[in-house]
């Protein structure tokens, strides 16, 4: 029997992929694409950088270190990106990088293993070990573990919630490792992209969905956090952020809420650059 209670249920299956589907909503994803490789190739050769540092064994499990000149102990922003949890590559939001460091701010640029060659289980896990691995690891490259920013592009905005959601404690970290936090486009439920024709690569179940759903996994971490979204993006795909920062307050939190006009869910991240734009001064801890 269909649960009727899901807030996508009597969606036609075109209204579902056009809804949950970023790149089926946007005409000019390739565009984007190519842009942004293009500012990350110019950062890359203006930058300096310390590349495919491994922060765990598996497979993708790196990251890109991004040093402040002349700064020991900067703030550190750690960033994941997005690609529906099977796709994309750390060296393409080098651009990224690029505007956190001329803020001040120590960049690291984060790879993890991608669907369908593991799980969403296996994606998770490696994101909260990237934040475990920069805690521990950032002082010596210039980073001051104590002032650590977890951000994150859809997909990247997801595993951003799971460090809000893991027990730090547990793993001999402090309980307020993520000192402010940054959720781009997000999606906080899985269980939507079920219906999509990307489910082909990400395989998921309802169980292994809701295994990683935080919109009702509470938050272990009420830091000082900023939700963005795009006003072209689909309405369903808003929806999310609004339903995320509800549950962070439901659990005490008191998160901002940006909704950008006339942005969709992949141009949104060209303000990054844009210290002047909302997403710039959140991205650089100035709102």
């Amino acid at each position: 029997m269909p649960d009727t209670s899901r807030l996508w249920h009597g969606l036609t299956a075109e209204e579902h992929e056009a809804q949950y589907n970023p790149r089926a909503a946007v005409a000019d994803f390739a565009d984007c694409q190519a842009r942004h490789q293009g500012w990350s190739a110019a950062a890359a050769a203006r930058l300096t950088a310390i590349r495919d540092v491994a922060y765990a064994e598996a497979p993708l499990c790196t990251l890109d270190i991004y040093p402040v000149p002349g700064l020991a102990s900067a703030p550190v922003h750690l960033f994941f990106h997005g690609g529906y949890w099977r796709a994309q590559d750390k060296a393409n939001f080098a651009f990224v990088a690029e505007a956190l460091v001329a803020s001040g701010s120590l960049a690291v640029i984060a790879n993890y293993p991608l669907c369908p060659a593991v799980t969403l289980d296996e994606v998770v896990s490696a994101a909260r070990d990237a934040v475990a691995w920069t805690h521990r690891h950032i002082a010596p490259y210039g980073g001051d573990p104590a002032r650590l920013t977890v951000s994150g592009h859809s997909a990247g905005a997801h595993l951003t919630a799971a460090a809000l959601a893991e027990d730090w404690p547990a793993r001999g970290l402090p309980a307020d490792i993520v000192s402010r936090a940054v959720l781009i486009s997000g999606i906080f439920d899985p269980a939507p992209a079920i219906g999509t024709s990307v489910n082909a690569e990400i395989r998921l179940t309802p169980d292994l969905a809701a295994r990683h759903d935080f919109e009702r996994i509470p938050p272990r971490i009420l830091c000082p956090c900023w939700i963005v979204a795009g006003g072209r993006e689909p309405w369903h795909w808003i929806d999310q952020s609004f339903r995320y920062a509800q549950h962070l307050r439901r659990h005490g939190g008191d998160p901002g809420v940006l909704v950008v006009p006339g942005r969709h869910h992949f141009d949104i991240l060209d303000l990054v650059r844009d210290e002047a734009s909302g997403l710039g001064r959140i991205m650089c801890g100035r709102p």
